[in-house]
């Protein structure tokens, strides 16, 4: 520590579950509105008729939301089959799996004996017993899917990206209107630690008013699978940094007036997605937030970098909770002391350099809160119209990077 600087100790701010606020979670309460389509079908197996801000209300008494994956890949398997799964005593019961290969068909049967395992989202739509679908496909397919999941009766969880553009987000929202079923977008990333302990900071004012971040993910590899190819997954903007510019529409309050936006493709032969991109969206308010990803990189910078007017917080480490997903061990995350974030303030005159406790969130609550709204006429907590302004400043930021010039997004 330098010298002249006062140590001011450990800031307790760990919780066992985030808050309302801290989760994202929409205000109001739930609405009893028709539970009729608009040309006056009643519509089956719904329990909730779905209002524009996300809110529902229950309907039927069942207790239990049955749910199909379509896709078991990385994301369908380690993280939608095994989190929805987990929650059975909160409403939901895994009871379909869908996929086209042969060897993750025999594995989905090995790993969930009690589910039906499909060919096609057809075959899963044929299946009375889903009744919430969940999308975890490439990103070019997502609308389609959706669409035809949600005329066919079913509520929808797109992973994220939500799609690929404003256009493909106004029909898959449309769509969910005019079925009255629930759609949202698998935004966990809400519930990250080090998200939410720099959103508690900023809540206590230690840093004053912020005026920058810098949110970066780097890491070194190619990428593989449909993930590589920019027609299929959007580009490296539309992977880590779909929860990025999630994460900093719901830190900045206020419209955004421009974004600009520099990409790189580099040395991977195999993939068109790009290695680097640098976003900033500069809001009306004054912040500026910087929003960097890269597969090239061989040394990460912090995760975290933020300036206010009276302080900063630096925090290095990422969210610890993936690798306790992957060993089926989620309730059981904790994380090495020293990747806590520090904040740099001044109090009583003094220069404070201090270790804050991390808030600590659960990616289960993602999945708890779709039994809620369902079930219980809870708000969502991922509400389709705020994923619809992300994707407004990704279509900003495909004409930056093409033009050289700052963009507005559209609606803001």
């Amino acid at each position: 520590m330098r010298a002249g600087t006062a140590y001011w100790g450990i800031w307790d701010l760990s919780r066992s579950t985030p808050p309302p606020a801290e989760a994202g979670f929409a205000p109001g309460r739930a609405k009893r509105v028709s539970h009729r389509t608009r040309d006056g079908r009643r519509p089956q197996p719904s329990r909730v008729r779905w209002q524009r801000d996300g809110r529902g209300v229950a309907m039927g008494a069942s207790g239990q939301l049955g749910v199909g994956v379509v896709g078991y890949g990385y994301a369908g398997r380690a993280f939608h089959c095994y989190l929805a799964s987990l929650e059975r005593p909160h409403g939901l019961e895994l009871r379909a799996v869908a996929t086209r290969d042969p060897e993750r068909q025999a594995r989905a049967r090995r790993d969930h004996p009690g589910a039906r395992v499909h060919a096609t989202l057809d075959d899963m739509l044929r299946d009375d017993a889903v009744e919430l679908v969940v999308l975890a496909t490439p990103h070019d397919t997502h609308r389609d899917l959706a669409v035809r999941a949600l005329a066919a009766g079913r509520h929808v969880v797109v992973d994220k990206v939500m799609c690929l553009n404003l256009a493909e987000a106004d029909v898959m929202i449309e769509a969910a209107e005019r079925a009255g079923r629930l759609l949202t977008v698998f935004h966990n990333r809400r519930w990250d630690w080090d998200y939410l302990t720099v959103r508690d900071v900023l809540a206590r004012g230690w840093l004053g008013a912020p005026y920058l971040f810098e949110s970066t993910v780097f890491g070194y590899g190619e990428p593989r699978g449909w993930r590589a190819c920019r027609a299929q997954g959007g580009g490296i903007l539309y992977d880590w940094g779909a929860h990025l510019v999630d994460q900093a529409l719901q830190l900045v309050p206020g419209p955004v007036g421009r974004v600009e936006c520099v990409t790189q493709s580099r040395r991977w032969s195999q993939s068109d997605a790009g290695s680097y991109a640098r976003l900033s969206l500069h809001f009306e308010n004054g912040v500026l937030f910087v929003v960097e990803v890269g597969n090239l990189a061989r040394r990460a910078k912090p995760r975290w970098y933020v300036l206010g007017e009276e302080g900063a917080l630096v925090r290095q480490a990422r969210d610890p909770q993936e690798p306790f997903l992957n060993r089926r061990a989620i309730d059981a995350v904790t994380e090495p002391p020293g990747e806590r974030a520090v904040v740099h303030t001044v109090r009583d005159g003094l220069a404070v350099e201090a270790a804050v406790d991390t808030v600590r969130g659960s990616w289960r609550a993602f999945y708890q809160n779709v039994a809620d709204a369902a079930l219980r006429g809870a708000p969502l907590a991922v509400a389709p119209r705020e994923v619809r302004r992300a994707i407004a400043v990704f279509d900003a930021a495909e004409a930056a990077s093409r033009t050289g010039l700052p963009v507005r997004p559209a609606g803001e």
